[in-house]
């Protein structure tokens, strides 16, 4: 057959870490089909739209993107979190091409090679797919996706009848992407799922093997492998249960970053309780404090829910007292939306909006106090950090510390003059800060971490 023009096709994705690692998948196996990506609507023969189906607004962020593709290309492919309820689509865009579910890589490139048919012949030795896969992020940094769907039935949340129940990667498979990621000029793994800290559970532990080694397919085990890449690994969406006390130490000691995701969303025992919370029960602020003990430099990340279905002052102000207890580095704040299948929906006293809108305001200035002292604790410091990128405006370096998940934690601003790309690793010392971000100038440039 003869070699003819490669059939290009678009993606848009939207939603989580998790989802863009789905995208990362259906792109990579398109690019070993011989397909050409591109970033234009009118250079595509087709578009994959990648939805997130998670909460009202971001529904209506997929709505109106899938709408976009059609008025500017006409050829749309829709999969991703909100396909699993496909009628919500058709019924606003009956013109697109298919509707698939999460992680529905198989049927998304099937429907591509349908409607998109390719007459390029692939050629493994000239058109090249990168041993690590098609990136959407950042050269130096991944996410490392090691699960999917999630045991719990949290009452907000439709992730499980979106996603399905845990399905934990056998670990010799995640630790062999780990490798190559490393091995392709990855500086930083970002390792994500729905609940790390259940990783392997639905294996029970299940033993593999990484470069002939046994492993057990446990958190633990994966934190240990991990930590001997040289590279730097941060954790997240971890729950507080008994068995995360044994990765601090390996915080401690410098295997893998001091940094823990962990979405705690309440502190009232009642309201977790409602939301059905896997370790509601947890004495979480004594935890803290052991960790901190074993770890000082740990930074912990969080988000909270405000204004919950039977959320009184009482437990709100339960909530502020455990924000000023708990001293967490990085929060985040939502209010409670209902979402469509969710049980929360069929809860008793249901917060006013109004109610809701002002303890959010609450409960971020108290947060952004917070926030604000345990940074300026950081001036005079020395920190390493990773670069990643430049700020013209500024005339600066836009870098992070170890403290700081790409996306939704701060930045460092670093005054430097001189050559320096993407992924570097230099030494800096801290020189001022705000409520979210450090600023900072250059003392060392090094090549590793």
């Amino acid at each position: 057959m003869e070699k003819n023009e490669a059939k290009r096709i678009g993606m848009i994705s939207l939603g989580c870490p998790k989802a863009l690692v789905d995208s990362e998948r259906i792109l990579t196996q398109l690019k070993t089909d011989g397909y050409e990506l591109v970033g234009d609507y009118h250079d595509a023969d087709l578009v994959v739209v990648n939805t997130c189906g998670f909460i009202d607004s971001a529904k209506q962020e997929s709505l109106d993107a899938i709408g976009e593709a059609i008025k500017e290309n006409g050829k749309v492919i829709v999969t991703g979190c909100m396909g699993a309820n496909a009628e919500q689509i058709t019924d606003t865009h009956p013109d697109v091409i298919a509707v698939s579910g999460p992680h529905a890589y198989e049927e998304v490139v099937k429907t591509v090679h349908e409607f998109a048919p390719n007459n390029f012949v692939h050629d493994p030795y000239v058109d090249l797919v990168p041993p690590q896969g098609i990136k959407l992020t950042p050269r130096h940094y991944a996410y490392l996706k090691i699960s999917e769907g999630c045991n719990h039935r949290c009452s907000f949340c439709i992730i499980p009848s979106m996603r399905g129940d845990l399905v934990s990667r056998p670990i010799g498979q995640v630790m062999e992407e780990a490798e190559r990621l490393a091995a392709a000029g990855v500086r930083e793994l970002l390792v994500i799922s729905q609940d790390t800290s259940a990783y392997g559970v639905d294996k029970k532990y299940q033993t593999d093997f990484w470069n002939g080694r046994p492993l057990k397919t446990k958190m633990q085990a994966l934190c240990e492998a991990l930590g001997e890449l040289g590279i730097w690994v941060r954790l997240h969406y971890v729950y507080p249960y008994p068995h995360v006390d044994k990765v601090i130490p390996l915080m401690a000691e410098g295997k893998i970053l001091p940094y823990l995701d962990i979405p705690f969303q309440h502190a009232s025992y009642k309201i977790l309780k409602a939301m059905k919370r896997p370790a509601a029960s947890e004495n979480t602020l004594e935890r803290i404090k052991k960790w901190r003990a074993i770890c000082p430099d740990l930074t912990i990340r969080s988000t909270f829910i405000v204004g919950f279905p039977g959320e009184t002052e009482s437990d709100f102000n339960e909530l502020l007292e455990f924000l000023d207890e708990a001293q967490l580095d990085r929060v985040g704040c939502f209010k409670y939306s209902a979402v469509e299948g969710a049980t929360a929906n069929e809860l008793a006293d249901h917060v006013d909006e109004s109610v809701k809108e002002e303890r959010w305001s609450r409960f971020m200035e108290r947060q952004q106090a917070i926030s604000a002292a345990r940074l300026k604790r950081k001036v005079g410091s020395r920190q390493t950090v990773i670069i990643d990128g430049i700020d013209e405006e500024r005339d600066c370096l836009i870098a992070r510390s170890k403290a700081d998940a790409p996306e939704i934690d701060g930045v460092v601003y670093v005054e430097a003059d001189g050559d320096f790309s993407a992924g570097d690793f230099i030494e800096v010392e801290i020189t001022s800060a705000d409520e979210y971000d450090l600023y900072g100038k250059i003392i060392t440039a090094n090549q590793t971490q």
